[in-house]
């Protein structure tokens, strides 16, 4: 063994550049699995823990049975529980006031009664909630007197920055001054004071106390956190009472196909980092194939060839490795703090540290050496096989063979014409098997399309560059090693296929849900509920407060919405009342299938209803088909006339009846939301006040602008797919990086020929236009299987999220194909950058007697 690893390590020292090239693969593949899994699960938390914020829910809260107040070094217990992933404390108490206590009028009551102090941690609030502060900012650690509040609030009292709030504690008044304001509150209960920990524990006289923790859980399993939950209650003892999300909860579900999503990102980052190590391995022993025939023609055997490669391996795979792990820690930490001020800027939500797991750091050390370990063996087990007098003649270059004669070819033909056949079923369970056949066909017919493709983009090369005369060469070069060309332009097909089928994805999630949004809440006001979508704990208000709003000379239209909630074989679904001829002026639904116009005039004449496309998927309901309705006087028959959705039930199984049969089977009569359209040009500020006046009797109501309430959703939107995006950009860099090995190496192998075509009178110049010419050729190549690849799958994306009932159409993405050509190109021009000057300043004379 001692000889094998002397051989191996006069081998790498011999060659320091192609050594360096080949560890630095090993270290990008170990630094994509490793930085990869330190990212995924922080961005995971931060999406998870942004879904809970926004929707006003943690996974468990703690609290003593006796309502008492408990010390802070709970919280440190919690953290310890194995599954919770982060964990809050916080002081607690409602501050009831008096009738006349803001306006000091006893003939006038306030709307204002009762105020929930509420004193955070800050620092680990973050990590369970978020707050979306449109005016101001948030709470900082030196806030002893600041306050934030709600936006519903501040329009009540007449606050904004920097006014200031007085409120009654057992010790005294407290002058609170406004730091900052939040959303419209849209949970129940009283107007809340956020004010900092320390000032509350102050405040209250409970120094070191506090009376909840919330806490967030890793897992959204169910039994699993079932298993958190015993856990949590043997840790803290009987005396506590921990209240959990409910595992059956809608919003787990949205989080399983979030969590889904970034498990699948996550195995093409494996992937594409196990790739890079196994191609540029790979080519590097092939190109050995003359070192390994002289080898044997002086004695070695086969076991000695293994054992030189296998220490060359070993020797490459630990230090890449152990490079690559650094290397990927600090990516990890860099991403984190780059996308992080984003995200806490807009929901004030801490996406917290990378968390390195021994899972992690063995999957990632297996794969790193153990990838390169197979990449070398496998070529070199063939080498051994060669008798060393074939081994010893000149190696023929790689030529290209006709693709009718290649049986890999057909092969990937086929499984392509599958694929394609398979788009047009419209099958969801088809299109996907069709997105791995066509993925993998396109790996086995480049090798045969190089040839074809590579002489059309030459003859754009040599437009290019026609003053040099290099294009033709530089195609030439390519086409002289089909499968390694092929194996590269694959790297750069991946990434820009994953980039293009997420491009795909997003733009057609962003415009699906705004547009059902502008669709169905679009209109000038709305009376939002306190919670909105959990309409069972909101209270409505009786038809008198609709019908004085449209009483208003400025109002056209007033569309209300009611609620009711029933059973189906089992299976719980919301069901909200609609006055048909109203909701139509006011509002719409997106129909997949049936007739909208037909829909509502029968859910007004009969009882019929309008299925949600959750329900269908929970039940497998059609139209026609007649469904029984658990009733407070027993079930009744209702008919599926159409299949739709609006954005308040997206996600939540349900079906839209008339307001007459909600009330004659369901005794519900009650408003829980309003949309306000107004004559043709009302002036809307002129009106506002006449409707909150309305209000004053009813402030379980939030008036809010129909615009106003599409811009934070789009805000939110932007803010969960920035993130995503720039995981994304981060794959599509592999390619760049095997497109620079391959190029190196290639100029490595090339030394004697660069030296001849400089013998000749070829200019440093000409050789730097030449690689550069080579780089862009194989980009495009690239590129264009990667366009191919990435629409597919987009469409395999977005067709499969639509069938779960998301909604969703599929848009070609033409900012992502132009956006992906760009930077197939720029990786292209980059990739050439060190190759192209490696080329030009190698020694004539040197250059000629390389071997």
């Amino acid at each position: 063994m001692n000889l094998q690893f002397t051989l191996a390590m006069r081998y790498l020292s011999g060659r320091k550049l192609r050594t360096i090239l080949t560890t630095l693969a090993i270290v990008f593949g170990v630094l994509v699995i490793f930085g990869m899994n330190l990212i995924l699960p922080a961005f995971m938390s931060a999406f998870q823990a942004n879904m809970m914020a926004v929707a006003d829910k943690v996974d468990a809260t703690i609290t003593h049975k006796a309502g008492a107040p408990f010390p802070l070094e709970i919280v440190g217990q919690i953290l310890d529980v194995e599954g919770v992933r982060a964990a809050s404390g916080s002081l607690n108490r409602t501050i009831n006031l008096p009738p006349d206590y803001f306006d000091h009028d006893p003939n006038k009551p306030d709307r204002i009664t009762a105020l929930s102090l509420t004193g955070l941690d800050l620092d680990s609030v973050h990590t369970v909630r978020a707050y979306t502060v449109v005016d101001g900012r948030f709470l900082q650690a030196d806030d002893t007197t600041g306050v934030v509040i709600h936006q519903t609030l501040a329009d009540n009292l007449g606050l904004k920055l920097g006014s200031t709030l007085t409120v009654p504690t057992p010790e005294g008044v407290l002058d609170l001054t406004v730091v900052g304001i939040l959303s419209a509150k849209t949970t129940p209960g009283n107007e809340d004071l956020f004010i900092n920990l320390q000032t509350a524990q102050e405040a209250l006289n409970m120094p070191g106390q506090i009376n909840a923790i919330d806490v967030n859980f890793v897992s959204v399993d169910e039994d699993e956190r079932a298993a958190i939950l015993t856990a949590i209650q043997a840790k803290i003892g009987t005396n506590y009472q921990v209240g959990g999300l409910n595992s059956g909860d809608e919003l787990l579900a949205n989080i399983k196909i979030a969590q889904a999503i970034f498990n699948m990102i996550g195995v093409l980052a494996l992937f594409m980092g196990g790739f890079i190590i196994f191609n540029t391995f790979r080519t590097i022993v092939t190109e050995r194939r003359r070192d390994i025939g002289m080898l044997r023609a002086i004695g070695a055997n086969r076991k000695t060839i293994l054992g030189m490669i296998l220490s060359e391996t070993l020797i490459q795979g630990v230090i890449g490795t152990a490079v690559g792990l650094l290397l990927g820690y600090l990516l990890a930490l860099g991403m984190i703090n780059l996308v992080e001020p984003l995200i806490n800027s807009f929901l004030n939500l801490d996406m917290g540290e990378p968390i390195i797991t021994l899972e992690n750091v063995l999957l990632a050390v297996v794969l790193g050496i153990g990838t390169t370990v197979v990449a070398g063996l496998l070529p070199a087990w063939r080498a051994g096989r060669v008798t060393p007098m074939e081994a010893l003649r000149p190696s023929e270059a790689e030529t290209f063979t006709n693709p009718v004669k290649s049986r890999s070819f057909w092969v990937g033909v086929i499984m392509i014409a599958i694929a394609l056949i398979a788009l047009f079923s419209q099958n969801t369970g088809l299109i996907g098997l069709g997105g791995i056949l066509f993925f993998f066909g396109l790996l086995l017919v480049s090798p045969g399309l190089i040839q074809p493709i590579a002489a059309a983009f030459a003859r754009l090369a040599e437009i290019l560059f026609a003053r040099q005369g290099t294009g033709d060469l530089a195609a030439g070069n390519l086409t002289r090693q089909p499968t390694r060309v092929a194996v590269t332009a694959s790297a750069t097909m991946i990434g820009l296929a994953v980039v293009l089928m997420a491009s795909s994805i997003i733009t057609s999630l962003t415009l699906g849900f705004t547009d059902l949004l502008e669709k169905t809440l679009g209109s000038d006001f709305l009376l939002i509920p306190p919670s909105v979508m959990v309409w069972g704990s909101n209270i409505g208000s009786g038809p008198t407060l609709a019908d004085k709003i449209r009483a208003l000379p400025e109002v056209e239209t007033v569309s209300t919405l009611r609620f009711a909630s029933s059973e189906m074989d089992g299976t719980a679904i919301s069901l909200l009342g609609i006055d048909p001829e109203n909701f139509a002026l006011a509002s719409s639904l997106d129909i997949s299938k049936g007739n909208l116009d037909q829909a509502l005039s029968e859910i007004n004449t009969g009882r019929s209803v309008i299925a949600n496309t959750a329900l269908v998927m929970a039940t497998g309901v059609d139209v026609g088909d007649e469904i029984s309705l658990v009733t407070p006087d027993g079930t009744q028959a209702y008919r599926v006339v159409a299949i739709g959705m609006d954005y308040l039930d997206a996600k939540i199984a349900g079906a839209f009846i008339s307001q007459a049969n909600l009330a004659a089977d369901f005794g519900v009569s009650e408003d829980v939301m309003m949309q306000i359209d107004l004559e043709a040009g009302a002036d809307r500020e002129a009106v506002k006040p006449k409707i909150q006046a309305l209000l004053a009797d009813y402030p379980q109501y939030n008036l809010i602008s129909g615009a106003e309430y599409l811009e934070q959703n789009r805000a939110l939107f932007n803010t969960a797919f920035f993130g995503m995006y720039a995981l994304l950009a981060f794959m599509a860099i592999p390619s760049l990086i095997a497109m620079i090995n391959t190029l190196a190496i290639g100029v490595i192998e090339r030394t004697r020929e660069i030296g001849m075509l400089r013998a000749v009178g070829t200019t440093r110049k000409q050789i730097r236009t030449m690689i550069l010419a080579e780089a862009l050729i194989l980009a495009a190549i690239g590129t264009s299987f990667g366009i191919a690849a990435g629409l597919y799958l987009g469409y395999l994306g977005v067709n499969g999220l639509a069938s779960i009932g998301f909604p969703l159409e599929y848009l070609f993405p033409a900012s992502g194909v132009i956006a992906a050509i760009l930077a197939g190109l720029i990786f292209g021009a980059l990739a050439a950058v060190i190759p192209a000057r490696q080329a030009a300043r190698l020694d004539v004379v040197a250059a000629l007697r390389y071997e």
